[in-house]
């Protein structure tokens, strides 16, 4: 059966390019289009698509708020079309937040120039989007956030990158929440004096790791790094809003940054992290040969080789396998492996493929990812 779609935005231009791109592929079909907010919410209530394309800047009602509107009377996987800048980054992480699954770079140059790479990835992403589309069934849309009371400073502040005399960082604003049901779930984990733990993630990776580094404590005793498939405009807009939310600190990766407790580091967009045996990290161009830049399997191979089996390595959320033979190398040295379960996944790819190449030491809910490493570390 077709993949049906709904192609929301006020160009004209790129309604009629998106919709013959999407058409040309015989398992989608455009079941129609919308050129504002209210409209795509009206169209979405009639036709029903299981997935819906969206732009941000539209007249009448903006993205952010039909995608709000929409997940809470008809839940529909929702792909943002963004720009390439820093406020396109922050609106698209702000969409994300208002339950849209995945974005895609608005380029109309790439559209005349990579006409074939485009429309692989749009029809790409709109099958791997549509299959998540089952647990929008059961999605809960936000309520509204109210302003986070302050917390009490944790008795031992100083592994905060911040200055010590200074207040405790808020608690952290809730983040969307979907009500899946409970799945099966490992054991709590043994504490180990680990020396690094590395994240890595795809699609569904923003939400995923918001709602996992808020559970850390200002004083958590590992440095922190973390690898999300995303463009190189992106990342320091996203690590600036965990920075934000989060009482650990965390920035967007710079080569020669040291690694230390209470501070993640984000692979930036377009390029490739390494971890040396002395704890510094290096940033590579992105090799074209790689699909993934930043590539998990990259950064989890150089930290199986730096730090052996002192290694907490999570893989969350995401398409396909990245992260699977860096994981190997980990297991090879004595680390920990985790893995994100089925059912809190936005798209069960990488953390399958994790789960089916028997490398997984535990798999828990993303609920439960958080506090467990606690756990784990302190």
């Amino acid at each position: 059966m077709a993949v049906k779609v709904l192609v929301v935005d006020d160009s004209g231009f790129f309604r009629r390019r998106v919709s013959e791109i999407l058409s040309a592929d015989p398992s989608i079909q455009v079941v129609g289009t919308a050129t504002n907010g209210k409209e795509a919410i009206d169209q979405a209530l009639a036709l029903k698509p299981d997935v819906i394309t969206m732009d941000y800047e539209m007249p009448m009602m903006d993205g952010i708020t039909a995608v709000r509107h929409i997940m809470q009377r008809c839940p529909t996987p929702v792909l943002m079309f963004s720009s390439l800048t820093h406020e396109g980054a922050r609106v698209t992480l702000d969409a994300l937040d208002a339950g849209a699954v995945d974005f895609l770079p608005k380029n109309f140059e790439d559209i005349s120039r990579n006409p074939e790479k485009v429309k692989q990835l749009l029809c790409e992403k709109v099958h791997s989007i549509s299959r998540s589309n089952r647990r929008f069934s059961a999605y809960s849309a936000p309520a509204p956030v109210a302003a986070p009371a302050p917390t009490p400073a944790p008795a031992a502040s100083s592994f905060s990158s911040h200055s010590t005399s200074a207040p405790a960082r808020p608690a952290p604003a809730p983040a969307p929440t979907r009500a899946l049901a409970a799945s099966a779930s490992s054991p709590a984990p043994k504490r180990k004096a680990y020396k690094l733990v590395a994240i890595g993630t795809s699609t569904g990776g923003p939400v995923a790791l918001q709602r996992v580094l808020t559970q850390l404590p200002a004083n958590f005793p590992a440095p922190i790094v973390l690898i999300q498939h995303m463009p190189a405009a992106f990342t320091k807009a996203f690590a600036e809003r965990l920075d934000k939310l989060c009482r650990i600190s965390v920035k967007e990766a710079e080569d020669g940054d040291i690694l230390r407790p209470g501070l993640a580091l984000l692979a930036p967009g377009g390029k490739q992290m390494m971890i040396d045996g002395r704890g510094a990290v290096k940033i590579l161009p992105g090799d074209e040969r790689l699909n993934y830049k930043p590539c998990v399997d990259i950064t989890f191979g150089s930290a199986a080789k730096s730090y052996g089996d002192k290694v907490l390595a999570v893989v969350l959320t995401g398409m396909g396998a990245d992260g699977r033979e860096g994981a190997r190398l980990l297991k090879q040295g004595g680390s920990a492996v985790w893995a994100q379960d089925e059912a809190s996944c936005v798209i069960y790819g990488m953390p399958m493929a994790i789960v089916k190449a028997d490398l997984a030491d535990a798999v828990y809910s993303l609920d439960d990812i958080g506090k467990h490493i606690v756990e784990a570390c302190l």
